[in-house]
């Protein structure tokens, strides 16, 4: 038997436990890029982050030379695709400046013409100054970019109908969170551990017009409350998530990210795409939440895979049982037509995957996938990422010969 609960105004079935039905979900894992090179898509860094464009032919990539650090400020990573109509054959475009092991260079194919146009951000050597480009794969060349050389960003997630996207300072992140920045990228606000004139921007695509959507001030003025000491915080933003339906962004300040646990500040927040509602959340449901359909987020809490509602913030449902997904702290991916959630765990030196249909329990779980053991900031992170058929899972993982290369998970229904 199984539970379903009603999320607030939109109704998810959310099957607590698996059907009785003894039948469980295939899954095959084949191999898509080889070689001496490492080749890399990026992880949960945006909301419905699909790696594949329009017609499911070509993959976005990346090939790099190592992985057994961070990048060198001069070392560049090829931008790739993968045919999978000519025998996953790859085709070099483009290089970028502006990359690093967890989030690559935050690919995303354009929602307005997702057949043949995607954003990356790229870093000028000589200034350091991140910008995004659009590119056009038909052209085979760069058809935008957008450059701000008073204070230059980068893109933090596109959003879902196209026409705009959330930008960020990389060079606040170098300095205060490398993982999740690019080393060498220019730090503008560095003076100001909580500035006024840097957060979160909303880019247009069409205009290259920005607006600041929230700034560290607005955070810090919030956060006075609950850290007495915040003005000796310097502060920065991880995973702008933009909702489905473009009228939420989540995310996360932080601060002292250092050894010592009891200082640090990770508080999740809320924005209203418009800039107003700004909410600091007491309930945390992980590091890498995943955006359900409406104001319903996908995270964890305790044992449990759950939903969490970010107006009323309270959680609302569960999804699937401990037993089905052992680490619900693992990374997370819903399908684009919300029918089908993938979670990613670790388990030693391997990535396991728990593939599971909402509507009624049915699951299966993957084989595990070498990731070697690599850790901290150059750890090979589970990252699954949704075809737009809803069939399929490109994750990361290592091969034979211990390059890191890209890997596809099929789901075979019964």
């Amino acid at each position: 038997m199984r539970k379903i609960v009603t999320c607030s105004a939109l109704i998810i079935s959310c099957a607590i436990l698996a059907p009785a039905s003894a039948q469980s979900l295939k899954l095959k894992t084949e191999q898509i890029t080889s070689g001496s090179k490492h080749h890399f898509f990026g992880y949960i860094g945006q909301c419905q982050t699909i790696p594949w464009n329009a017609t499911d032919r070509y993959i976005l990539g990346m090939e790099i030379e190592h992985i057994d650090r961070l990048p060198r400020p001069e070392e560049a990573a090829t931008i790739i695709l993968v045919d999978t109509q000519n025998d996953n054959r790859i085709i070099r475009l483009d290089k970028t400046h502006a990359w690093n092991p967890q989030q690559g260079t935050m690919f995303y194919w354009n929602p307005l013409a997702a057949e043949t146009q995607f954003f990356f951000n790229d870093r000028d050597v000589t200034t350091g100054k991140v910008f995004t480009v659009l590119y056009d794969i038909e052209k085979r060349s760069r058809i935008r970019e957008y450059r701000d050389d008073q204070a230059p960003i980068g893109n933090g997630g596109v959003a879902q109908k196209g026409g705009a996207f959330l930008g960020i300072n990389y060079g606040r992140l170098a300095r205060l969170r490398l993982v999740t920045g690019y080393p060498e990228a220019l730090d503008w606000s560095r003076a100001e551990n909580a500035p006024d004139n840097d957060g979160i921007f909303v880019v247009d695509v069409k205009t290259g017009i920005r607006r600041l959507l929230v700034s560290y001030r607005q955070l810090a003025d919030k956060l006075k409350s609950r850290y007495p000491d915040i003005e000796e915080i310097p502060l920065f933003i991880n995973h702008t998530l933009w909702n489905r339906t473009g009228d939420r962004v989540y995310f996360f300040v932080r601060g002292n990210w250092g050894k010592d646990k009891k200082k640090k500040l990770n508080t999740p927040c809320s924005v209203h795409a418009d800039g107003t509602g700004l909410t600091l959340h007491k309930t945390h449901i992980g590091g890498h939440p995943e955006w359900a359909e409406g104001h319903l987020l996908i995270g964890r809490q305790g044992k449990s895979q759950v939903f969490y509602d970010v107006d009323t913030r309270k959680v609302v449902g569960k999804l699937g049982t401990p037993d089905i997904f052992p680490n619900p702290e693992g990374d997370i991916s819903l399908s684009p037509d919300a029918k089908w959630f993938v979670n990613g765990y670790k388990k030693k030196n391997e990535n396991r995957f728990v593939v599971y249909r909402l509507s009624d329990g049915l699951h299966g779980r993957s084989k595990g996938i070498d990731k070697g053991s690599y850790s901290g900031d150059i750890r090979i992170d589970p990252a699954p990422r949704w075809n737009r058929a809803n069939n399929a899972i490109l994750v990361p993982g290592l091969a034979a010969n211990k390059t890191r290369q890209m890997f596809i998970i099929r789901v075979v229904v019964p």
